[in-house]
């Protein structure tokens, strides 16, 4: 079997990204979400530039990264936030790295200079995706919100970009 690869998402996409998002919201440490958004929603708060699916040679969708403005001021527009997502069948294989690679490829030749997300500290796996991207632990924020009844907190990361200055 080849080596997955990035290409960029497309409408066609959807159902397929739609699933691998569910798939990580059930497993309960991915989001505060509890259900993925209609194909229309998602697509109106994502940039488009920067939507990457990873697939494998046989075009099988493993996993999505994609980013959203965290303000519509001016001063923040090199300031994203990203989620990233993975079918649980294609963990360990080396798809989130190869997705946070395109991300960060393409942010930084649009100007974008931080990268920035939240992770609940019981996701073990992401932020150790993370921190081999060259993501920061910025914080913690503590009992930010509630999810299935329970307080949880938020690991806040950031990378900025050593290119753009």
């Amino acid at each position: 079997m080849a080596d997955p690869t990035t290409r960029p998402m497309t409408a066609s996409d959807a159902d397929r990204v739609l699933t691998i998002y569910q798939a990580g919201l059930d497993g309960g440490d991915a989001s505060f979400e509890t259900t993925a958004p209609t194909w229309p929603a998602f697509d109106a708060t994502r940039l488009t530039a920067h939507r990457f699916v990873a697939v494998d040679d046989g075009d099988a969708l493993l996993g999505w990264v994609a980013v959203t403005p965290t303000s519509s001021r001016p001063v923040y527009a090199g300031v994203v936030e990203h989620s990233v997502y993975v079918d649980p069948a294609a963990q360990g294989r080396g798809v989130g790295r190869l997705l946070l690679d395109a991300l960060i490829t393409s942010t930084e030749a649009a100007g974008i200079w931080t990268i920035q997300s939240g992770i609940f500290p019981e996701n073990a796996g992401s932020l150790a995706l993370h921190r081999r991207a060259g993501f920061r632990v910025i914080g913690v924020r503590e009992r930010i919100g509630r999810h299935h009844d329970r307080w949880r907190d938020v690991v806040l990361l950031e990378r900025r970009s050593p290119t753009i200055t």
